[in-house]
């Protein structure tokens, strides 16, 4: 057995934590010329891939979003659509639709974007909720039902989207559904003074994307998915998850607390978080990074808790605080 495989806690499955630290960091450094100085964003990202999870990515307008998803589109060598959400874009413009030929005296369905390895779903929120619902099927059963028949989406599946803040104009809220979906939500941020003057050097004669080379395919992430999901979860670990989601059902900060969704995603996002550190087995620690991202943009805040200004972000971290710690299993 070789260094850094290790067996997993999946019916025997080895886990090869070695082979994904060495894909994730060809990766990491193919975005990272194009994202330059956000590496825990990166990691992030890669957790959600690697999870087999999807990813809203939320802030303001001119910071990167939809670069940082073209650049994720880029460096893995697979198929990659891009949607772009307005106030007019339709259901069927995203799923496909049945297109009759005259000739043929016959249907035939014409995919829709969605039917890529990585969807970029621009601005999300500027879309009606009718149309952001289209989704939902596909982000939760990988499948497309169109009219009476559905149709599988090819693993790896992924979507990328960003949205703007919910109080910019133009825009929609994305229904508790629909954010429930999404495995983790990040912010960009604006980028250090350092990284911005180097941005001019690199991205104002032309797109750094126009030089970024894929570092991976479909049929690797597919590989080092599967390698993630055997990555030990020890019992100990599992009840500190689920009483971490079950302290957001009871908070009295919270008006609503996360699904067992959210269990499921936590649990799968910090079985890559930890394979990302080279380990086969999730510690505390994994949890507690992964409990803002994962579990804040799912919450909706008690009246009393909006009037005090808090936010979701703010009450995940107080929970986590508050929650002992399982010791070694």
């Amino acid at each position: 057995m070789s260094l850094g495989t290790q067996h997993g806690g999946q019916g025997g499955v080895h886990t090869d934590v070695g082979a994904v630290v060495a894909a994730a960091d060809r990766i990491r450094h193919a975005i990272g010329t194009v994202i330059e100085g956000k590496p825990e964003l990166l990691r992030i990202t890669l957790t959600v891939l690697l999870a087999e999870g999807h990813l809203l990515i939320e802030d303001v307008p001119g910071v990167g979003k939809t670069m940082l998803a073209k650049a994720l589109g880029q460096a893995v060598d697979c198929s990659v659509q891009r949607i772009q959400f307005t106030p007019d874009l339709l259901p069927s413009d995203i799923t496909g639709v049945n297109v009759y030929h005259q000739d043929r005296n016959a249907f035939e369905f014409s995919p829709g974007p969605v039917f890529a390895n990585i969807v970029l779903g621009d601005e999300i929120n500027r879309a009606s909720p009718k149309t952001q619902a289209a989704l939902l099927e596909c982000m939760e059963e990988r499948q497309v039902s169109v009219d009476g028949r559905s149709r599988t989406l090819e693993r790896p599946f992924m979507v990328v989207a960003t949205q703007n803040p919910s109080d910019m104009e133009g825009t929609y809220a994305l229904p508790e559904a629909q954010r429930d979906r999404f495995m983790a939500r990040v912010s960009v941020g604006y980028p250090a003074p350092q990284a911005e003057l180097d941005m001019i050097d690199s991205h104002s004669a032309r797109s750094p994307l126009t030089d970024l080379a894929p570092v991976s395919n479909s049929a690797q992430i597919r590989h080092l998915a599967e390698q993630v999901g055997a990555v030990h979860v020890a019992p100990g670990m599992r009840r500190y998850v689920v009483d971490l989601v079950n302290s957001t059902r009871t908070s009295p900060d919270l008006q609503l607390g996360a699904s067992p969704r959210a269990t499921l995603h936590l649990v799968r996002a910090a079985r890559a978080y930890a394979a990302l550190d080279g380990r086969h087995y999730i510690v505390p620690d994994d949890v507690q990074a992964l409990a803002v991202p994962v579990l804040a943009h799912r919450l909706v805040l008690a009246p009393e808790a909006r009037m005090e200004r808090m936010s979701a972000e703010q009450v995940v971290a107080k929970l986590v605080s508050r929650l002992p710690v399982p010791g070694p299993q």
